[in-house]
């Protein structure tokens, strides 16, 4: 097999003799896409995929119950609803912000020093499966890298909720 046939130099002789479409428009957003690919492999742990149904199920949970208030960028709404990126409140205490998503709070709370009163309702329907991966979704976004949050922890947390 001669080097012309497929050497380095063919390839690059094949890629430079595509149409400028193809080689900018195709063969550069495939390797920035696999790139982006393997750096959220590292990232997120791609080798579990029961981590990355719960990442991805926990976003579509996340969007249509929590980000109304809490908004697509966890950044919350001024001093109306609290921010989750970042949140000394949501790094500090798991077990609660698991009962807030099923029970809801009414009162003050205190988040990065910041005083909120707005009540939050609970979404008494969500399952502990549901909870599990919105709580996997939020802990993994905005800078969060706590792993998975497994069903079993989100049962034992509310257990342990504060009765109203």
């Amino acid at each position: 097999m001669n080097r012309e046939a497929c050497g380095p130099d063919s390839y690059r002789d094949w890629v430079l003799g595509l149409d400028f479409r193809v080689r900018y428009c195709l063969l550069l957003p495939m390797a920035i896409g696999t790139c982006c690919l393997l750096f959220s492999c590292l990232l997120f742990s791609c080798a579990d995929p029961k981590f990355q149904q719960y990442l991805a199920e926990g976003e579509q949970l996340y969007i249509k119950n929590c980000s109304n208030c809490h908004q697509r960028n966890g950044k919350g709404l001024g001093l109306v609803y609290p921010p989750l990126a970042p949140s000394d409140f949501l790094d500090k205490k798991v077990a609660a912000v698991i009962c807030l998503m099923k029970n809801g709070q009414t009162g003050e709370m205190t988040v990065n020093g910041s005083s909120y009163n707005q009540p939050m309702p609970g979404i008494p329907s969500l399952t502990e499966l549901e909870i599990a991966e919105i709580a996997t979704y939020i802990y993994n976004s905005w800078g969060h890298e706590k792993g998975i949050i497994e069903v079993k922890q989100v049962s034992q947390s509310l257990k342990s909720c504060p009765s109203d």
